[in-house]
């Protein structure tokens, strides 16, 4: 057994040693003096070969007082009996979730004294110190003797050791103690950071991003002003230590691009709420100030990932937390926490992750914003009743869409598609227009939900988009498109339409062999859904479009042809319905049901039969486009839209060719103006974290039709705390749109003889005389 290789072999169980015990200083399991044998020994004719000699090798460690259990403990006794923590070969290695990640205790016991060894953050309640000792063993063999009256004085700390802090906990005490350790010494992150450039405009990694995103999307990045570049350049400002007692609006209201401001080791007694404005932020330190409490509005900064509030004299954190799904670490250590004991301990336990999830799941509902005010553009007596008509026009965000990895920001009851069709039924119903067009409706909510619920007043009309076509009746239930509803006692259908654009490119003779089309304009299947309308009591003709293009920002071009095929689409159909023919009398009455389905028509009364409205020209005929167009108001499909042309030298059109809209550009005879450009445009009409813009839009045509109302927008202070839609209010992350109208008289051309005064009458009498 003396002659062994290794320096433990299977032998007694032998703890009656009087030598001083030391651990190996290697901490190998080679008896010490013997050669240290590898994997590769055999193969190379230089290494050492094991030898049961005690010569020593060349790698051997440094020989010591020799025998099997002379480890060399600075106690006089056994240090596997007494739990000596210098004893690594016996030591019971604990459960690794035990295990502390950062010990800073010391290898030995002076003097027979324990210490309680905080490994993480100073904090005896957690598991800093592995013990090595066996307690069963102690318990069974000695009836009078516990491991809680150890005899060199350990105490019994294993129920501190019940919930030790997770990976990502430890993270936070070890961000803690840096911060704890870096004291108040100003600018602390601006001298430790390395990667801090000195020169503006040296880093490499923003131009890189770009120009991979130009490659890969094949168009050119919107290009950023002077003042945007800066502001990318420069995204880190450090002020901590200096001993502020305040955070003013002026660095929020100079500076909302900055993803990253240090604050820590200040005086700060209150956050304003106007830090909802630094929507950039990533990482917000406001450790080591005198914050009582968070404003709501924190809850806006959904970009955040690292929030650090150590220090501080909080007793509660707000549900708005919640909204920061993006959240990697929020330091809560060195608060009272007096109010949410509860959610400390949930964070310690299960991490930042969960804490949040809980926060933003458990959150109660938000008062409801204040309604949205109806603006009246023209007084009741400019038109009657009967020439007036309302339409609306939402994006209703499809079940499918709505997925906790899109909107992480909302919780699980907001985008529930049961909860969420009601309260978009709700809507519908309370605005009670005359026409709905929507979009992001799938077959099976078409077929099962809306149409049956709003069967009672509105004849509706659907179209999916075009793979559908080619997909199982299963599988095509889920596929959106657009529904256009309309009430059927003030309106009928003369005829549906139904433009697939990418069809239509493939199709067009000067588009034939144009690599573009088939690359960019084929896979995106949108549709637009054109009803000819006429209303039975006034004979008032009308062409609705609803359509849905195309989302993504890289494909700007292609939004550009879309709409350039529905206003050739809709030029040629508009002059197909100007030469329709008048509808019959008897066509025209309201069809009654058995069950007494309301018509809006008082019983009794019976509205005479009015003459269908002829036109001339397909530009008489008034025009309503609505939809989701996923375009700004300085995109190429505004302007083609509203101003009638398009040179094919846009610039989002790039260097794609798509036959003669890029020969010759783009042109239409339509006078089109958004409804809302009455009221200067709402301040958006799709609002999430990422994006709050105005995409949707209802195009009227100005020489046949007038604005007469508009729905406002919604209240500014509910949304001042609302990261992005949907919500518990609004269930689709687009705006309802409605706009009222008002049929101008049409003019009638009169032949009117001309007249060349009394003096030419008479020469003419004179000359028959």
């Amino acid at each position: 057994m003396a002659d062994g290789f290794n320096r433990f072999n299977p032998g007694g169980q032998f703890f009656f040693h009087n030598n001083q015990h030391s651990a190996h200083p290697r901490g190998l399991h080679n008896r010490n003096g013997s050669p240290i044998g590898n994997s590769r020994s055999l193969f190379q004719p230089n290494a050492d070969t094991p030898s049961p000699n005690r010569s020593p090798g060349t790698h051997s460690p440094a020989h010591g007082t020799y025998n099997m259990y002379n480890h060399t403990n600075h106690r006089q006794n056994h240090g596997l009996l007494n739990g000596g923590a210098g004893h690594q070969s016996f030591g019971m290695g604990m459960h690794k979730s035990y295990q502390s990640q950062n010990h800073n205790h010391q290898g030995h016991h002076v003097n027979n004294q324990h210490q309680d060894h905080n490994g993480l953050g100073g904090q005896s309640g957690f598991g800093g110190h592995q013990h090595n000792m066996s307690t069963s063993t102690l318990s069974n063999t000695t009836p009078h003797f516990t491991p809680a009256h150890l005899q060199n004085g350990t105490p019994d700390n294993s129920g501190a050791l019940i919930k030790p802090p997770n990976e990502q906990y430890a993270e936070h005490l070890r961000e803690y103690n840096k911060l704890k350790l870096a004291g108040d010494k100003p600018h602390f992150y601006a001298r430790t950071t390395p990667h801090v450039s000195r020169l503006p405009g040296t880093s490499l990694s923003g131009g890189s991003a770009r120009t991979t995103d130009a490659d890969e999307h094949g168009t050119r990045a919107a290009r950023l002003g002077e003042e945007d570049l800066e502001n990318k350049l420069w995204d880190a400002m450090d002020l901590g230590g200096h001993g502020l007692k305040s955070m003013g609006t002026t660095l929020f209201r100079h500076y909302p691009h900055l993803r990253r401001i240090y604050f820590n080791h200040n005086r700060l007694i209150s956050l304003q709420p106007h830090i909802s404005i630094m929507r950039d932020l990533t990482i917000l330190d406001l450790s080591f100030n005198k914050l009582t409490q968070l404003p709501a509005e924190i809850g806006m900064l959904t970009n955040l990932k690292k929030l650090l509030l150590f220090e501080n004299h909080l007793d509660d954190i707000p549900y708005e937390l919640g909204y920061l799904y993006q959240l990697e670490m929020l330091g809560l250590e060195g608060n009272p926490m007096r109010q949410a004991g509860d959610l400390m301990d949930r964070l310690i336990e299960h991490g930042t992750h969960e804490l949040v999830r809980y926060l933003r799941e458990e959150a109660p509902a938000p008062e409801p914003p204040n309604p949205r005010a109806w603006h009246q553009l023209l007084d009741e007596n400019e038109a009657s009743e009967r020439d007036r008509f309302s339409v609306i026009s939402w994006n209703t965000l499809c079940d499918r869409a709505a997925t906790q990895a899109a909107y992480g920001y909302a919780a699980k009851a907001a985008l529930d598609w049961d909860r969420r069709k009601y309260l978009i039924l709700a809507e519908l119903r309370e605005r009670n227009a005359d026409i709905l067009t929507l979009q992001e409706v799938d077959i099976e909510n078409y077929n099962e939900f809306f149409a049956p619920s709003l069967a009672q007043s509105y004849k509706g009309v659907f179209q999916a988009k075009g793979r559908a076509r080619t997909m199982s009746e299963k599988e095509a239930k889920i596929v959106d498109g657009c529904a256009t509803f309309y009430k059927h006692s003030k309106y009928m259908l003369l005829q549906k339409h139904v433009i697939n654009y990418s069809h239509e490119a493939i199709n067009r003779p000067d588009m034939k062999g144009e690599h573009d089309v088939y690359n960019r304009v084929m896979p995106r299947d949108h549709i637009a859904l054109v009803l000819f309308l006429e209303n039975r009591q006034t004979g008032t003709r009308l062409i609705v479009v609803n359509t849905h293009l195309t989302w993504e920002v890289w494909y700007s071009d292609v939004k550009i042809i879309q709409v350039a095929i529905l206003m050739d689409q809709l030029t040629k159909k508009a002059d197909e319905y100007a030469k329709w023919p008048p509808t019959k009398d008897k066509d025209k009455e309201i069809f009654r049901f058995a069950n007494e389905d309301s018509v809006d028509v008082p019983d009794g009364v019976k509205p005479d039969p009015v003459p269908s409205v002829s036109y001339e020209s397909g530009t008489q005929i008034p025009v309503l486009v609505c939809g989701d167009f996923n375009s700004t108001h300085d995109s190429g499909v505004y302007d083609l839209i509203t101003q009638g042309s398009l040179s094919n030298s846009h610039s989002e059109l790039g260097t794609q060719k798509y036959g003669d809209f890029t020969r010759n550009g783009m042109a239409h005879p339509f006078s089109l103006q958004s409804s809302y450009g009455k009221i200067g445009e709402l301040p958006f009409t799709n609002w999430t974290p990422d994006f709050r813009q105005v995409i949707d839009y209802v195009w009227y045509s100005t020489n046949t039709l007038q604005v007469a109302g508009l729905l406002g927008q919604v209240d500014p202070n509910y949304m001042s705390r609302v990261p992005g839609f949907p919500n518990y209010h609004f269930p689709s992350d687009h705006l309802l749109l409605m706009a009222e109208y008002s049929v101008k008289e049409k003019k009638e051309r009169k032949v009117v003889e001309a007249d060349f005064g009394p003096q030419r009458r008479d020469n003419r009498l004179g000359a028959h005389a």
